[in-house]
């Protein structure tokens, strides 16, 4: 059985990219453009990992982050970052938020598989 990871990313070029190489590696994508729609995925499907971009609309991916962190039902699932912003204070940030891991854009596609492999490995 596939492992299922939920893209929530809104740059088409990004998404292509991405879900290419996980499908690639094995894994089944699921895509959301925004926060809200993310948070709602996450809820109904349960994947075992999340890519969550930052900078997304309706609810912002840190926002998006704490509202699963802090949800019974989500809590236990990783939480990847993917961010422009690669100061010490953004990844502190995202700990804070709830991030299981963090990277910085842009984003060598082999190192998006890599660190989806790791941490679901470290589960």
């Amino acid at each position: 059985m596939s492992r299922t990871i939920l893209l929530v990313e809104d740059n088409d070029d990004n998404v292509i990219v991405y879900r290419a190489i996980l499908e690639h590696s094995g894994y089944r994508v699921l895509e959301a453009r925004n926060g809200q729609d993310g948070i709602r995925q996450a809820r109904e499907e349960r994947p075992d990992l999340i890519l969550m971009d930052i900078a997304i609309p309706i609810i912002d991916g840190w926002e998006a982050t704490r509202i699963l962190k802090a949800d019974e039902t989500t809590l236990g699932i990783p939480i990847v970052a993917l961010t422009a912003h690669a100061f010490e204070s953004d990844r502190a940030k995202a700990a804070e938020a709830g991030c299981d891991g963090y990277l910085v854009k842009p984003i060598e596609p082999r190192q998006v598989a890599e660190e989806v492999r790791r941490l679901l490995e470290s589960r």
